[in-house]
């Protein structure tokens, strides 16, 4: 594994941060959720509301899965449940821990990896079926190696399920938004870091909130299929939290497959 850069660093301590704050996307599953998923009544959501089609999934029992960049003790232990061996990848040793705790509590197939999603050179080449990569991309400056990696780790025929932001959800003022304001703010691309006036930068920070940068749907989906990939599934999901959500959609999840 290569060495953090300077924002993964931080993104690794905040994201520690969110998982001691509740953030609810670092609450593991409850055993009750477990069990129906070792009946196969089980669902898990690439982006805010919708759960990703069943058919998009491959066979599970005995595959070998990577949970990229999804800690949280969520994805990872109902795709065990579901019968597949996992293995999860992310860069926040405490979201990491869920993922742990519930494999322990619930006797899973389960191992944890701290690293960065874009370098996953501990793994083989050809070597999982299936990788879920929920929303989170947009905590990296760079995306391209995500999707150069997932393509070299899978096996031919393995399947990438993939969550992303819409890229225009950056355009506007953050803070307004929160109110219910559409005010145009920032040009595309964004990035916290080189965009955010420094007063705002180090709210952010004193909040303990990750970084994000926009990532362009050139990047997004034509990085996909410049990595090797044939995209076979696309839909679109809102932010129900939010005014813009209201207004358009602000996630796409994506099916693609190594052929």
């Amino acid at each position: 594994m290569k060495l953090l850069d300077a924002y993964s660093q931080y993104n690794r301590k905040a994201w520690d941060d969110q998982v001691a704050k509740g953030n609810p996307w670092t609450q593991p599953v409850s055993p009750e959720q477990v069990q129906a998923a070792r009946r196969g009544d089980w669902s898990l959501v690439l982006t805010p509301t919708i759960p990703v089609p069943r058919e998009w999934y491959p066979p599970l029992i005995g595959a070998e899965v990577l949970c990229l960049a999804s800690g949280g003790g969520q994805q990872g232990p109902l795709l065990a449940a579901a019968g597949a061996h996992v293995t999860v990848i992310d860069n926040s040793p405490a979201q990491l821990a869920n993922d742990q705790k519930v494999a322990e509590r619930d006797g899973l197939d389960l191992v944890t990896v701290l690293g960065d999603m874009r370098d996953l050179s501990v793994f083989p080449d050809d070597h999982f079926d299936l990788i879920f990569h929920p929303v989170s991309n947009v905590f990296i400056p760079d995306v391209l190696p995500v999707w150069r990696e997932a393509f070299r780790v899978l096996h031919k025929g393995g399947v990438l399920l993939a969550g992303f932001n819409n890229p225009v959800l950056y355009l506007f003022d953050f803070e307004r938004l929160d109110l219910g304001e559409l005010v145009v703010a920032h040009s595309l691309p964004y990035s916290d870091v080189s965009d955010l006036p420094e007063e705002k930068l180090r709210k952010l920070e004193n909040d303990g909130s990750p970084y994000e940068w926009s990532h362009s749907l050139d990047e997004q989906i034509g990085g996909q299929l410049a990595a090797g990939f044939v995209l076979t599934g696309l839909y679109e999901d809102i932010d129900p939290t939010s005014v813009l959500g209201k207004t358009l959609p602000t996630f796409i999840a994506t099916r693609a497959v190594k052929p």
